[in-house]
C-alpha cells in the first residue's frame, strides 16, 4: 500500500469518542460523521489499545485485541475481535494518542485488525514512530475524515508531508526494516559531518559524537536540525521478555536466521516484567500463564542462540535479577553514552548524564543488526529546579508537580529532551535524579538527562567500583539554545498525589479535601524500587514502629526490590526486620504490580491503591483506582489506612489523634 502514489480506504471509520453508547453503535454497524461522533477521547494509551493481559501475543493474532482496554464513560465497550469484525480501516482519536508504554504491539494490533490509518489531533512520539516502523499510516489532519468517507483517494504525499526525510522514506518503503535492509545491511556506519561550533546542550553534544550519515545523504550534508530523522551509534541495546521474541521474529523475517548481529557483547536481554505471573490473578483467570511462558521461551532462545548478555528469572523462586532500567544504571551505562531499550522508561539512566531512550521492537531488531538506532534530532526543554525541597517532599513530588503544568498537559513536551538543572537537582542523589528522568515517559518526552557531576562519580564508584573521570565537554555550554524553559520553585512544592486515571492528575495532599481509604499500598517498580526509595520507606516505618503504628489491618502492603543489589543493600542495613514488623510483604525484584503481573495489583474495580509506580492509566495495575505518590507517602498511607503524607501523619499522632481519621 505505501508504495502506491495514493491510498483509498475501503473500510469504515471508528471514532474513539468518550460516549460508550456511540462506541457500541459503531461496533454494531452504525456510521457517524466527525460531528456526530461527539467529543473524541484524549490520552488514548497503549495500555488501553493493547493491555498487558494481551501482551503475550506478538503475531497476526494481535488483530483480535485492539482497544479491548479502551475506557469510555467508566466502561470498556470494545471486546475481543470487535474491530476486525466491524470492518474498520481508519481510527480517529483526540490529543496525545498512543501515550504510555512503548509497546509496538499496539500499532501491530491495529494493523492486524485491518486498520490502515490512525488520525488523531496529536500523537505520542514512540507510538507514532512505531506505527511508521510497521507500516501503519498516521495523520493529524481531521479534515481527512470527510474526504475518506466520500471515497476520495488520498495522495501518499499527504502522509509523508511534514515529516523529516528519514520518516518519509520509511513510510514510502512500508516500514523501517524494509528501508534498512536495502540501505544498511553489511555497510559500516559513516560518521556524520562535524556539528556546529555554536554553544550546545549536553544531549546535542552526545548526539554529535554518535551521529552517522544515512547512505542517501551527500558527504557534505548539513548537520541535522530539530525534527530531522537521524541514526545514532549505540553503546547499549537492551530488551525485556515482552519484546525480545517479537524483535527476534521481526529480525529473522527481514534478515534471515541466524541474523548477523552487530557487537553482541553490547546487547542485553532482561526477564523482569512477568516473573510473578503465577501470583497474578488476572493472568491466572484469563489463562495467560502459558502465553507468558511462550514469551519467556522466545526470550531465552534469543539469549542462547546469539550469546548475548542475559539477566533472567531467579532459579527456585519468583522474581528476577532486577528491573532492566535499574540494572542498566547500576551495571552498564556511563556518562556520555547512548543506550536504547524496548521500554518507555529507558530514560531512567539519563540520570547518569547519558542519552537513553525507548524504542519499539522493529527499532530494536534493526539496532541488533546494524548497531544503529533511529530517532529524531530533539528539541530540548530546560527544567530549572530552584530553591530547596521542603522536608517530606521528594523527587516523585517534583515530577507530579511538573506533570500538571499547563505546558505538559497541553502536550508541549512531546518528543522533547528534558534537561534537569538547578540547585535542587544538584543536591539530589543519582537515585532521585533517576526518578526525574524515568518519568519523562509520562511527560511525553523523548528522554531526560542530568549533567554528570561529583554525585555521578560517587555513584559509579560506590555501586560499580568504576573510577570515572568527568570530561570537560560533559555539560551544556553557556548560551546553549533551549526550545522551552520551565522554572519551578521547589520550596513551594507540597507532597503530591495523582488521582486515578492519569499521572497528570496531580494535586497537593492539602487539596484532596476528603478522606480516601485505601486497600492496597505498593512500593516498587523501576521508579520506586531503588536504594533511595527504600531509605524513604525505612524512615516512615521505623518512625511508625517507634510510635506503635503498623500497617492497618484492612491494607495490604507490598514492597518490591528493584534489583538484587537493592535487596542486599537493605539486608546489610537491617531494614528487612523493620519492614516485616511493620506489616509489609517483601517481594523479590521485578516489575510486578506496575505491569499488572503480581502482588500489589488490584483484583476488583472497587479497590483503591496508593502506589509509587510511574503511571496510573486505566487498567495499568488492575481494575481498581490507583493514586500515585512518593515512596514516603505510600508508606505513611499504609500506616493510616488512607491517603496521607508522612508529615501529616506525624502531626496527627503528635496531637494525640488516632493514626487513621476513622
Amino acid at each position: 500500500m505505501p508504495n502506491t502514489p495514493s491510498v483509498t480506504f475501503e473500510g469504515r471509520i471508528l471514532f474513539l469518542c468518550d460516549d460508550p453508547a456511540r462506541i457500541t453503535r459503531q461496533l454494531e454497524g452504525g456510521d457517524f460523521t466527525l460531528e456526530q461522533a461527539g467529543t473524541l477521547r484524549d490520552n488514548v494509551s497503549t495500555d488501553e489499545i493493547t493491555p498487558t493481559t494481551v501482551m503475550t501475543v506478538y503475531d497476526d493474532r494481535l488483530g483480535e485485541f485492539p482497544y479491548v482496554g479502551y475506557q469510555a464513560g467508566g466502561v470498556m465497550p470494545i471486546g475481543k475481535g470487535a474491530v476486525r469484525q466491524g470492518g474498520f480501516a481508519v481510527v480517529v482519536g483526540g490529543k496525545r494518542y498512543g501515550k504510555g508504554s512503548s509497546r509496538e504491539n499496539s500499532p501491530m494490533a491495529e494493523l492486524s485488525a485491518g486498520i490502515q490509518l490512525v488520525i488523531a489531533e496529536s500523537f505520542e512520539r514512540i507510538y507514532r514512530q512505531n506505527a511508521h516502523n510497521v507500516g501503519l499510516l498516521t495523520s493529524t489532519d481531521l479534515g481527512l475524515v470527510a474526504r475518506i468517507q466520500r471515497g476520495e483517494a488520498i495522495a501518499l504525499s499527504e502522509f509523508t508531508e511534514g515529516h523529516d526525510e528519514l520518516t518519509q522514506r520509511i513510510i514510502r518503503a512500508g516500514g523501517l526494516l524494509a528501508l534498512s535492509k536495502e540501505n544498511f545491511r553489511g555497510q559500516a556506519a559513516r560518521p556524520a559531518p562535524a556539528g556546529s561550533d555554536r554553544p550546545l546542550s549536553l544531549v546535542h553534544k552526545i548526539i554529535n559524537r554518535h551521529l552517522v550519515s544515512a547512505p542517501w545523504l551527500a558527504e557534505d550534508a548539513q548537520p541535522p536540525k530539530v525534527g530531522d530523522g537521524i541514526f545514532l551509534k549505540t553503546d547499549w541495546r537492551f530488551s525485556h521478555e515482552y519484546f525480545t521474541g517479537m524483535a527476534a521474529h521481526l529480525m529473522h523475517d527481514a534478515f534471515g536466521k541466524p541474523a548477523p548481529l552487530h557487537d553482541p557483547a553490547t546487547i542485553i536481554a532482561f526477564q523482569d516484567h512477568l516473573t510473578y505471573v503465577t501470583r497474578s490473578p488476572v493472568h491466572q483467570k484469563m489463562g495467560l500463564v502459558e502465553g507468558v511462558r511462550g514469551l519467556a521461551d522466545g526470550h531465552d532462545h534469543f539469549v542462547r542462540d546469539y550469546g548475548v548478555i542475559g539477566h533472567g528469572a531467579m532459579p527456585g523462586t519468583l522474581g528476577s535479577e532486577g528491573i532492566c532500567h535499574a540494572m542498566m544504571a547500576e551495571r552498564y551505562v556511563l556518562p556520555g553514552q547512548v543506550a536504547v531499550g524496548t521500554d518507555s522508561h529507558t530514560p531512567h539512566s539519563g540520570a547518569l548524564g547519558a542519552l537513553c531512550f525507548g524504542a519499539g521492537a522493529t527499532d530494536m531488531a534493526n539496532a541488533w543488526v546494524t548497531g544503529l538506532v533511529r530517532c529524531k534530532h530533539p528539541a530540548v526543554c530546560r527544567v530549572e529546579l530552584k530553591g530547596e525541597l521542603q522536608p517530606g517532599v521528594h523527587a516523585k513530588d517534583v515530577v507530579l508537580e511538573l506533570l500538571r503544568s499547563p505546558f505538559i498537559a497541553e502536550g508541549g513536551g512531546i518528543g522533547m529532551v528534558f534537561e534537569y538543572t538547578g540547585p535542587a537537582v544538584e543536591r539530589m542523589s543519582v537515585d532521585d535524579r533517576a526518578t526525574l528522568t524515568n518519568m519523562v515517559a509520562e511527560l511525553g518526552g523523548f528522554t531526560g538527562i542530568v549533567a554528570p557531576d561529583e554525585q555521578t562519580v560517587m555513584f559509579l564508584k560506590e555501586r560499580r567500583g568504576v573510577d570515572f573521570e568527568l570530561e570537560p565537554w560533559m555539560k551544556s555550554d553557556a548560551g546553549a539554545v533551549y526550545q522551552h524553559t520551565i522554572s519551578i520553585d521547589c520550596s513551594a512544592i507540597e507532597p503530591m498525589f495523582a488521582a486515578p486515571g492519569d499521572p497528570g492528575n496531580g494535586m497537593p495532599f492539602s487539596r484532596i479535601g476528603r478522606a480516601v481509604p485505601i486497600d492496597i499500598a505498593y512500593g516498587g517498580s523501576c521508579t520506586a524500587g531503588k536504594r533511595a526509595d527504600f531509605d524513604e520507606y525505612l524512615a516512615v516505618f521505623a518512625w511508625g514502629l517507634k510510635h506503635g503504628l503498623k500497617v492497618q489491618p484492612n491494607v495490604s502492603l507490598y514492597l518490591q526490590f528493584g534489583t538484587q543489589d537493592v535487596k542486599r543493600y537493605c539486608e546489610e542495613r537491617d531494614m528487612l526486620a523493620v519492614f516485616e514488623q511493620a506489616g509489609a510483604e517483601m517481594l523479590m525484584p521485578g516489575c510486578g504490580a506496575c505491569a499488572n503481573c503480581g502482588p500489589g495489583s488490584s483484583t476488583s474495580a472497587d479497590q483503591v491503591t496508593v502506589s509509587a509506580i510511574n503511571r496510573n492509566f486505566p487498567g495499568r495495575s488492575g481494575p481498581g483506582q490507583v493514586w500515585l505518590a512518593s515512596p514516603a507517602s505510600v508508606a505513611a498511607s499504609a500506616l493510616a489506612g488512607e491517603l496521607i503524607t508522612f508529615s501529616a501523619l506525624q502531626s496527627r499522632v503528635e496531637k494525640g489523634a488516632p493514626a487513621t481519621a476513622d
